[in-house]
């Protein structure tokens, strides 16, 4: 189900609800209809954990409790209308590790719009904070139960066509969905969803985010009964660091404190739900830099029997000494496929970007498809009028066309900005498309920087808009050139994606990290291998595997962006309540998966399989199944003095009912990019062409079965308005009558 369709459903749906009568000693109206600003602000999305009806005939809406007249409907919803469903109980129990938040979202939802002879398909949509990655989902329902589980792919890859989008994957990059299939109306169902997500860090303070606000329409109806909410908050900074408590949103109850660890409750019985998200934000008081080394030995289970470390290193406050000075370049994709939203979003981002840079940083744009186009050969100072020229400049020259030559932009890219001493030089590539040689792209890269003669390489950032672009490759080129990837999954997400991977960029306070103290291992794999710079909006954290005497402390240096020196001591210890391989999991998913997309290794991906079955994150390599167990009763007999005497036995059966979606994010799409497909594009019939198809279908196949329907689709999809509403209106007369001959045939015309 696409973004429309859902949120079109939702609207229906709360149409739909007028449906259902309460009585006339009911506390909440149904919902009011959808407001103009509203639908453009698109509200329908779930901003918390929601479970909605799914309608197709929309005659089974009513009260199961209290069965109403209801005027007969006729047809069906398509799309199918989504009824929110009204919540019993919520609570969330989250586990802050270092900067990863673990949430566990329990919670009770009954079917109050279907009639009690009716079943229904239930959706979940389950909005995730910061970078959230889904970990699983388990359902309760009347003798039935549902469950989530990744399964490894077979040599061959599945295809997306064995799962219907609507029965569970990604609506949004941080929402979630999932379909349990026919519950009977009146039921009550019960969820537990496991996600992982990012604390956001900026000097000094951590702050947790997780989606808690719940409309109006959620609240049962009826008396006014009191509803339980329940909030628990444990923080493991894990460094024997005092942590500092700066801001909530709920009154939280402390219940313990210790060095670097705090727990916290909030459990409140409410008559209406949570009307904001819940926010805690603290902070480690330091003035500098902190930081440690964790060392896991391997379980048995573990896929990688060497020992792991990790290392985390936060910035203080602000250690650069001055402002960073930068030299930027952006390199952008105007290849045919970027027409439309794409380009128009592309371009308010950069001219935005281009407004924030500071007049003392100088800066160039380089436009590719097929050939390269420059604004300036040379970098120019960010004046005003600089600036303006520049945005003529884009306006002008951001002309979709042509093909997608990255190869040749990048190069020049990296020479414009080699040789620099003073600035901080950054390339910032942006495209919606893949090519052929990236990974001769990535090995040049790799070669041209490493053999950078000056203290400061280009930095590479990437961007990638839609699912045509390869990420991985974005990845590995942004790990070449110590920057950072950024993705936009569609148009409305460019901007402010885009916006906030300049922030990171500009936050940038340490540069060329290099660790000391690792040469005496016997062995040492090390992630991501290029070390990236240090920015004060998060963490540095590196992970590795390692064979021998770990050392007691390592040193770790680099250089303030006044190019001066910084160096600092990270104490080495054991990680006895820090989770490290379930807090570096999805880290290290991303990171293999590059690894192996680069280097073609199999073995490598196959680790990322069995990494992706024990942890629940989700890979390229694993597909996520939803299995369904199911509790039947059978009759057992067994011999007594006077008789036989009837036992009953509970047998508990579990298959798998469904394959989701495909998760990952895939290795883009050539065939696209090649065809100039904008992001997003499916292929859809023209209006007329579709009323045509619906008007002479079934009934009508007898009359026009010696016609070619593709015939009738393209002569029609070029006709004007005024001749398709007459084609139309014939097609919809003809079908009528092949209608009634059907039923002449069949019932003899009664």
């Amino acid at each position: 189900m696409s973004g429309d369709d859902f949120t079109s459903g939702v609207e229906d749906g709360l149409r739909l609800s007028k449906r259902i009568y309460f009585g006339k000693d009911r506390s909440v109206a149904p919902p009011k209809p959808i407001t103009a600003m509203e639908k453009a602000s698109r509200l329908l999305y779930p901003v918390s954990p929601m479970v909605y009806a799914v309608i197709s005939n929309p005659g089974i809406v009513d009260n199961p409790d209290v069965p109403s007249y209801q005027p007969h409907v006729h047809g069906r919803c398509d799309p199918p209308a989504l009824i929110p469903l009204q919540m019993n109980g919520i609570g969330i129990e989250v586990d802050c590790y270092l900067d990863t938040a673990f949430v566990t979202m329990t919670g009770s939802w009954r079917i109050h719009c279907v009639m009690g002879s009716a079943k229904c398909d239930c959706r979940l949509a389950v909005p995730m904070g910061l970078e959230g990655s889904i970990l699983g989902v388990e359902v309760e329902v009347t003798n039935k139960s549902y469950k989530t589980q990744l399964v490894v792919m077979d040599e061959k890859g599945e295809t997306q066509t064995l799962a219907k989008p609507e029965d569970g994957g990604f609506l949004k990059p941080d929402i979630f969905t999932i379909t349990i299939p026919q519950v009977d109306g009146g039921s009550n169902l019960s969820f537990k969803v496991k996600w992982s997500q990012k604390l956001s860090y900026k000097n000094r303070d951590f702050k947790l985010e997780v989606p808690f606000s719940f409309p109006e329409y959620v609240t049962p109806a009826g008396k006014k009964l009191s509803k339980k909410e329940k909030i628990q908050l444990n923080v493991n900074i894990g460094l024997g660091t005092e942590v500092v408590c700066k801001t909530n949103s709920h009154p939280l109850k402390e219940k313990k404190r210790e060095v670097g660890k705090l727990a916290f409750l909030y459990e409140a019985d409410v008559l209406s739900w949570s009307r904001n998200d819940f926010e805690f934000t603290y902070s480690v008081p330091t003035s500098s830099a902190f930081g440690g080394v964790f060392l896991q030995s391997p379980s048995s289970l573990s896929v990688d029997q060497k020992e792991m470390f990790s290392l985390y290193l936060f910035p203080g406050p602000d250690h650069s000494k001055k402002a960073m000075k930068k030299e930027v370049l952006f390199v952008v994709d105007i290849s045919g496929s970027m027409k439309g939203r794409t380009i128009e979003a592309t371009k308010t981002a950069v001219v935005t970007a281009l407004s924030k840079l500071d007049q003392k940083d100088s800066f160039s744009i380089m436009a590719f498809n097929d050939q390269t186009f420059l604004y300036s050969s040379t970098l120019e100072l960010a004046t005003k009028e600089a600036l303006d020229n520049a945005n003529e400049w884009i306006g002008m020259n951001f002309i979709p066309g042509g093909g997608t030559n990255m190869s040749i932009a990048l190069d020049k890219a990296v020479e414009m900005l080699s040789g620099s001493k003073q600035s901080v030089p950054i390339i910032f590539f942006i495209t919606d498309g893949a090519v052929e040689n990236e990974r001769t792209i990535c090995e040049v890269m790799m070669k041209k920087l490493r053999n950078e003669g000056s203290d400061l390489c280009p930095r590479i950032y990437t961007f990638g808009i839609g699912s045509f672009c390869n990420q991985y490759f974005l990845r590995m080129l942004a790990m070449i050139g110590r920057g950072h990837y950024a993705f936009a999954s569609d148009a409305d997400l460019i901007e402010a994606q885009m916006e906030a991977l300049f922030s990171r960029a500009a936050s940038t306070v340490l540069l060329n990290i290099a660790i000391d103290g690792l040469d005496d291992l016997d062995s040492l794999e090390v992630y991501p291998s290029v070390i990236p710079d240090i920015r004060s909006e998060g963490p540095l954290i590196i992970f590795g595997h390692y064979r021998g005497g770990f050392p007691d402390m390592l040193k770790v240096k680099g250089l303030f962006t006044d190019i001066s020196s910084f160096t600092v001591d990270l104490k080495v210890q054991r990680s006895k309540d820090i989770p490290l391989d379930k807090i570096l999991a999805k880290q290290q998913v991303e990171q293999y998966t590059t690894q192996a997309w680069f280097s073609q290794d199999k073995k490598l991906e196959e680790k990322v399989a069995k990494i992706s079955m024990q942890t629940g994150v989700v890979s390229e390599h694993t597909r996520m199944v939803l299995l369904e167990t199911v509790q039947e009763k059978h009759a057992t007999s067994s011999s007594v003095k006077h008789g036989k005497a009837q036992k009953t036995e509970v047998v508990e059966k579990t298959e798998i009912i469904k394959m989701l979606q495909h998760l990952g994010v895939g290795y883009g799409d050539l065939v696209a990019t090649n065809e100039n497909t904008p992001p997003g594009y499916e292929p859809k019939l023209p209006d007329q062409a579709e009323m045509l198809v619906r008007a002479a279908g079934n009934c009508c196949v007898n009359l026009c079965g010696k016609c070619c329907c593709l015939c009738c689709i393209n002569v029609c999809s070029k006709m004007n308005d005024q001749c398709a509403i007459v084609v139309t209106q014939l097609c919809g007369a003809l079908a009528f009558l092949g209608c009634f001959a059907c039923c002449e045939l069949c019932c003899g015309g009664d």
